[in-house]
């Protein structure tokens, strides 16, 4: 799969509004109420991964969550990371373009 330059990065950011660039990989936060809450997400997300064989980096800090999305295979963002990224707002409920 064929890595995204930083121009097309942003491009498609424009699509998905609370997702950001860092470096060469796409990050967003989410906040819960509550420690269960974020946890309840970690393990939707978890689910999810494994279905799409597509494993994000993610920091949990007590109700925050950071997903970090790289296609490692590839170097950089790919098409792999915007869909990922397209269902995970879809789990709490947010719809993104693309």
């Amino acid at each position: 799969m064929q890595k995204f330059e930083t121009e097309q990065i942003e491009q498609r950011l424009a699509d998905f509004s609370d997702w950001s660039m860092t470096g060469q990989k796409i990050q967003r936060t989410f906040s819960f109420d509550d420690f269960v809450g974020a946890m309840e997400f970690v393990n939707q997300v978890a689910g999810l991964a494994e279905r799409l064989q597509h494993h994000p980096d993610i920091m949990i800090r007590y109700s925050k969550v950071t997903l970090t999305l790289s296609t490692h295979d590839a170097g950089g963002v790919t098409e792999k990371d915007f869909g990922f990224a397209r269902e995970v707002d879809l789990i709490v409920g947010v719809q993104s373009g693309a």
